[in-house]
């Protein structure tokens, strides 16, 4: 049974829930409460009845994205090596409930890459391809981190004319002053949510 505010066409946009994006032992880029948001998410799609029309998730992958990575990182352009495709560190953090996700867009793997909307999927489709051709014009995005990928997609969401909303309990930022730097540019673009992590 659908519930006021479900949408045959909003989609929810998990993005780059990873192992190296988590606080696990081992992680390359760990954020703080990465591994609790992974059982949080899998919560919320599991109790999301009929919602979203689909569920997909974005990944890090790369293979060789050239000054990307760096043994020096400046941790605003470079950063060390993450997210290695077919690593471990690349793989979805194990609590992320990757049946409940439809389809996987992997971004990054010869450059530099932190919207969603570089990755494509298996077939090669790009998630913005992906979502229009399923009619589906409003997103709910989701994820880590709040002021690097999650921003970027919400943005870019917007900018290609999709309704967009951050539901901000449902990701994790980097540091507290960029995120809410980030949280303040995703609410001039689209609808930033709190409480929907219950």
């Amino acid at each position: 049974m659908r519930t006021p505010g479900d949408s045959d066409d909003r989609a929810l946009v998990i993005v780059d829930v990873q192992n190296d994006f988590c606080d696990v032992a081992g992680a390359a880029l760990p954020v703080a409460g990465g591994a609790a948001l992974a059982r949080r998410i899998s919560r919320h799609v599991r109790r999301s009845g009929g919602r979203y029309a689909a569920v997909v998730a974005t990944r890090d992958w790369h293979i060789d994205p050239g000054d990307h990575f760096s043994t020096a990182p400046d941790f605003a352009g470079t950063w060390p090596p993450h997210c290695v495709a077919g690593s471990s560190g690349a793989d979805f953090h194990p609590d992320l409930e990757t049946a409940l996700v439809e389809a996987v867009f992997s971004k990054g793997q010869f450059s530099a890459s932190y919207t969603g909307f570089d990755g494509v999927s298996g077939d090669g489709a790009t998630l913005h391809d992906w979502l229009e051709s399923r009619g589906l014009t409003a997103l709910d995005v989701v994820g880590i981190a709040t002021d690097y990928c999650v921003r970027a997609t919400v943005l870019d969401a917007a900018r290609l004319g999709f309704t967009t909303r951050v539901l901000a309990d449902l990701c994790v930022g980097v540091a507290p002053d960029s995120t809410r730097a980030a949280l303040g540019e995703m609410a001039a673009v689209g609808e930033v949510v709190t409480g929907a992590s219950d």
